[in-house]
C-alpha cells in the first residue's frame, strides 16, 4: 500500500529528477522491466502504438525527449495516491498540464507509467 508521505516524497524525487535533466536520477527510479505509455512516443519514437518497454527503450525515449525539450520544467501540481500507484499532477512540456500514473514494483520502483497530457 502506498503511503501519502511515500507519494508526496517519490512525487518530489520525480520532479527534481526530471528538473535536473538527471538521466541517470530518472532512471534510478525505475525498474529494469519499465513500461511507459504516452502520446509523445508516437512522436518522437515513431512508436505508434505509444508504447514502450524496457528500461533501454525507456532510457533512449527519455534521452531524446530531455535534447528535445531542453528548458523542460516540471512544477508539481498535486500528487493523487493509489493503492500501488500515485498521479503525479504537474505542468509539463510545453505549458501542458500532465498527469502521469505511475505504477510500483515491490521495491517502489516505477514499473509502468502512463502520461496523460492536456491538448
Amino acid at each position: 500500500m502506498i503511503t501519502t508521505q511515500f507519494a508526496q516524497e517519490f512525487a518530489q524525487q520525480w520532479v527534481d529528477a526530471w528538473n535536473s535533466h538527471n538521466l541517470d536520477g530518472i532512471m534510478s527510479l525505475c525498474a529494469d522491466d519499465i513500461e511507459v505509455t504516452s502520446p509523445f512516443i508516437a512522436d518522437l519514437m515513431q512508436e505508434q502504438s505509444g508504447t514502450l518497454k524496457s528500461k533501454a527503450n525507456i532510457r533512449a525515449y527519455w534521452a531524446k525527449a530531455l535534447e528535445r525539450y531542453p528548458d523542460l520544467r516540471m512544477k508539481l501540481i498535486e500528487v493523487l495516491v493509489g493503492v500501488d500507484s500515485i498521479t503525479v499532477y504537474h505542468h509539463g512540456v510545453q505549458g501542458k498540464r500532465v498527469a502521469d500514473m505511475l505504477f510500483f514494483n515491490d521495491n517502489h520502483q516505477v514499473q509502468r507509467d502512463i502520461a496523460h497530457y492536456t491538448s
